[in-house]
């Protein structure tokens, strides 16, 4: 089962360190993923502390790229931790996924590439109607 797990891993998220495949559902009109974070700890945007004390967790769904000519429905859980340094005013912090999300995106890294090149090759309003 492990090693299933980890060739879905090397296949979904080629690139991205830290990220575990919980389940992967297939059917005649989208592929969804459950995946969560494997990192014990995230670093705070603002102070640069990493903390390791859990708050709470909670579901993403970035928009994907399509895969196999299916929508891609991913479902990421992500963990709030507390910052170590609560004096600097941010209380808690939300784990991101380096190559994956970015903090307030509704895109995964890969949707956002896929629309800059798409929006680049074919100059903005072609680009907008084609994507």
């Amino acid at each position: 089962m492990e090693e299933k797990s980890l060739r879905l891993e090397g296949l979904l998220f080629p690139a991205i360190a830290d990220v575990a495949v919980l389940s992967v559902d297939v059917n005649h009109e989208a592929v969804r993923v459950e995946a969560r974070s494997t990192a014990t700890e995230a670093a705070c945007p603002s102070c640069g502390s990493h903390s390791s004390r859990i708050h709470s967790s909670y579901l993403r769904f970035p928009a994907d790229v399509p895969g196999a000519g299916r929508r891609v429905v991913l479902c990421l859980w992500v963990r709030r931790f507390f910052c170590r340094d609560a004096a600097r005013g941010r209380r808690t912090l939300v784990e991101q996924l380096p190559g994956l999300t970015r903090r307030h995106s509704r895109w995964t890294e890969r949707l956002r590439s896929t629309l800059a090149v798409v929006g680049l090759a074919l100059a903005g309003r072609a680009g907008a109607r084609m994507a």
